[in-house]
């Protein structure tokens, strides 16, 4: 039984579609329903409802899906054994990140990463929502979150610091808060759902306060360029707020209470899955790309101490 036709059944069975899956593995869609056929004729089994919009598994298919994919990923496991050269990653690599995140420190890199590896195909879908990595047949996936989900096999890529922030002209006519309880009389600027705000006090205490947003956008440059343009005090991602920080766009807004984030930024994948060279040439891209101190934190800290 060949690998490739059984690569072919899985990965239209996660796709539901024999013309997606054909373009993810360099086929035409009649070339691959032909090999489709030939496999169904080799088990004497029909695996696949096919309609013009959709191919959906049948029961036959739903019990031989596992065992295929077990030799598929089994079959690139091996592969990867024979080191980087003899595994040489090729085919299609199906990403799905943070859409802000991706736009300003994965895309810009992308030059580098597909010139080194010219066989590789790469299939980024960007979006704030969290996606269903199996359902989605994403092969890995980029998070900042809190990790808990054990069917994951994760690397950690970087922290997920927090800072306040705010524009000069603002702090200039509302002034600047002492402590957290003052933000009850300034404008806050919240991204998404984020209006929880939780600090390390000066004794090392917790200090949560719930702020009432004037401004919610489910977009974090959003919020920062509001905040830039002196709309008010924004809690940002230092990923997202460095540049601003480093020019003086944004000015540190209490810096001698810290903010706390339980968050890392993460590469996942299934760990129902062996490591395809793709994703473990990826992921160790995303790694050497940030650093274990990321490039958007470096100078940050001298920054922050200017305003304690």
């Amino acid at each position: 039984m060949d690998v490739d036709d059984l690569n072919l059944f899985v990965r239209i069975a996660q796709l539901h579609s024999i013309s997606a899956a054909a373009r993810d593995l360099g086929l035409t869609p009649a070339g691959a329903s032909a090999k489709l056929a030939a496999l169904e004729r080799k088990l004497s089994a029909r695996l696949l409802h096919r309609t013009t919009r959709q191919a959906t598994l049948t029961e036959d298919g739903l019990a031989f899906l596992p065992h295929a994919e077990h030799v598929v990923f089994a079959a690139e496991a091996a592969r990867a054994a024979l080191g980087r050269e003899q595994a040489a990653p090729r085919g299609t690599l199906r990403v799905a990140a943070p859409a802000s995140f991706a736009r300003m420190h994965i895309v810009p890199g992308l030059p580098e990463f597909c010139g080194k590896y010219p066989d590789l195909a790469l299939d980024l879908r960007i979006s704030d929502s969290i996606v269903d990595l199996v359902e989605g047949a994403f092969d890995v996936a980029v998070r900042y979150t809190e990790l808990s989900d054990s069917s994951f096999v994760a690397r950690r890529l970087a922290p997920d610091n927090r800072v306040l922030v705010a524009s000069r002209e603002y702090l200039e006519q509302r002034g600047r808060p002492s402590t957290p309880d003052d933000l009850v009389e300034h404008t806050c600027l919240v991204v998404g759902t984020l209006d929880l705000w939780t600090f390390r006090g000066k004794d090392a205490e917790v200090i949560e306060r719930r702020v009432t947003p004037s401004l919610r956008i489910n977009d974090g440059t959003a919020v920062r360029d509001a905040a830039s343009g002196g709309l008010g005090i924004a809690l940002m991602a230092t990923w997202c707020a460095s540049e601003e920080l480093q020019s003086g766009t944004l000015v540190p807004v209490l810096p001698e209470y810290p903010l706390i984030s339980t968050q890392t930024l993460w590469a996942l994948y299934p760990s129902s899955r062996e490591l395809a060279p793709k994703v473990r040439v990826f992921i160790d891209w995303l790694i050497h790309r940030f650093g274990h101190q990321p490039y958007w934190d470096r100078g940050l800290e001298r920054i922050l101490s200017n305003y304690r």
